[in-house]
């Protein structure tokens, strides 16, 4: 059996003793536990605070709590609920049941008893949000390569998996490196005991808003905190915590994660008490981290807890080898997403993608892949539809491979992507290579102008050479 993982409990009970000794069995048992003793009350709670799961009684004045029960249900509040009563009988337990209660336990409970069934549910409702997800993603998460250099890297993979040691991977752009923390989780321990697999990136959380994302915040700690908000740490308890863009981190978060590296713990905003947490950390970033260093913008002690054990991701230029493997994978995936007919790739087409230079590496070869399936005629891609869907050059310029297209044919998306691309690209060499100014002068956050360079496929690494 697993980690217990830690959950937010809201107890409703008209009696105060039962409140009482609920709570503590809860909190010696790590959980955090809000209490109320009024179900009209215990709703409006609902409506502004988000819990893992419910414990509420049957019999208590004023509405019973299979009322209350109907009443969680219209209000979409999607939190499990267990009913409990001291007056238990089967036509009871089956009213409920109905209602979606997820189980009924007769009063008095033993403790023993009421933390198994908090470590069931929870496990259930996160692996239903972890399927889910899955599911949107649609195979998304498999790691695709047919060649050596992939073949020795998945061997490193495997071999620090298994450790708890923190691991820092470097690549540009587009070249997986979420798929590789996803993969060190899942082989871990804390992976296959169904530990959480949570993710932040860094650079696209304004400033002032990512000590929240982190660490949370508790009800009325700042303006528009309405309630408590349980961040990315805490949601990664007893799992791994993937920040990726780590060289986008501000000094002050910098300072405030070594703490939590070093001493298991953090604060909530307007929290006081730290609150213990285990947590492997997984960090990336497609800069040079060193050099961040000796400029004095990343922190050298941080640097050293996060720096244990590197891994490189090659950029796609780098192992084209993988290319036929990742077109017939991308290309399956997108017409069983879309619903359309497969469409057969020339070997030509083929030879021609592997010879591209993939400046927007995994990332931009899917898109194209999706553009030439749009374009394809009689469904098969052959060397004209290549020569649609790529650029006239293929020079390692970013003003040359980000998306260009002879004659500016295609489709108005298409001509608005390409747009984009060379403006912003523009406007970068404009601003000195400056990644703050640039999105200043084109009225974004920075955050946006990060989220819409990796849309476009645009390496910011690349650009600033130009």
């Amino acid at each position: 059996m697993g980690a217990t993982q830690r959950a937010q409990i809201l107890i409703i009970d008209d009696d105060t003793n039962t409140l009482a000794s609920l709570a503590r069995a809860f909190r010696l048992a790590g959980h955090e536990v809000t209490v109320c003793d009024n179900p009209n009350r215990a709703l409006e709670i609902l409506k502004t605070e988000k819990f893992d799961l419910i414990f509420s009684d049957v019999v208590m004045p004023g509405k019973d709590g299979l009322s209350l029960l109907a009443d969680i249900n219209a209000a979409g509040v999607q939190t499990p609920v267990v009913m409990m009563s001291g007056q238990a009988h089967i036509e009871m337990a089956v009213r409920a049941t109905r209602l979606g209660a997820i189980d009924f336990l007769e009063k008095p409970i033993s403790t023993e008893k009421l933390l198994l069934t908090v470590q069931n549910a929870v496990r259930i409702s996160r692996l239903e949000d972890e399927n889910q997800s899955l599911r949107k993603k649609l195979g998304d998460t498999e790691i695709i390569f047919q060649g050596e250099t992939m073949r020795q890297l998945m061997v490193q993979v495997d071999r620090v998996a298994a450790s708890e040691s923190r691991v820092c991977i470097l690549g540009e752009t587009g070249t997986g490196k979420e798929l590789i923390a996803r993969a060190l989780h899942n082989k871990s321990n804390r992976g296959k005991n169904d530990g959480p697999f949570v993710t932040l990136n860094c650079a696209a959380v304004p400033a002032e808003l990512i000590e929240s994302e982190l660490f949370g915040h508790e009800k009325g700690s700042f303006t528009g905190a309405g309630a408590r908000h349980i961040g990315k740490v805490e949601q990664a308890h007893n799992g791994t915590l993937f920040l990726d863009e780590i060289g986008d981190m501000p000094l002050n978060m910098q300072a405030k994660l070594l703490r939590v590296l070093e001493q298991n713990e953090i604060e909530r905003i307007g929290g006081d008490k730290p609150v213990k947490v285990s947590v492997r950390v997984i960090v990336a970033t497609h800069q040079d981290l060193e050099s961040q260093v000796q400029q004095g913008t990343f922190r050298r002690d941080l640097f050293h807890r996060i720096y244990v054990f590197p891994v490189m991701l090659p950029a796609l230029r780098e192992r084209p080898e993988d290319i036929p493997a990742l077109v017939e994978h991308f290309a399956r995936q997108i017409v069983n997403q879309n619903g359309w007919r497969p469409a057969a790739f020339a070997s030509e087409a083929v030879e021609a993608l592997c010879k591209y230079s993939w400046p927007g590496n995994i990332r931009e070869l899917r898109n194209v892949v999706e553009r030439l399936l749009l374009f394809s005629v009689n469904d098969s891609v052959d060397l004209a539809t290549i020569n649609k869907a790529l650029p006239s050059g293929n020079s390692n310029s970013a003003s040359s491979n980000l998306g260009s297209f002879p004659d500016q044919t295609g489709t108005l998306s298409v001509r608005v992507e390409h747009f984009e691309r060379e403006t912003i690209l523009a406007e970068i060499k404009r601003q000195q290579n400056h990644i703050t100014n640039t999105a200043k002068a084109l009225g974004m956050e920075r955050s946006h102008l990060y989220k819409k360079c990796q849309q476009l496929g645009i390496d910011l690494r690349e650009a600033r050479k130009q």
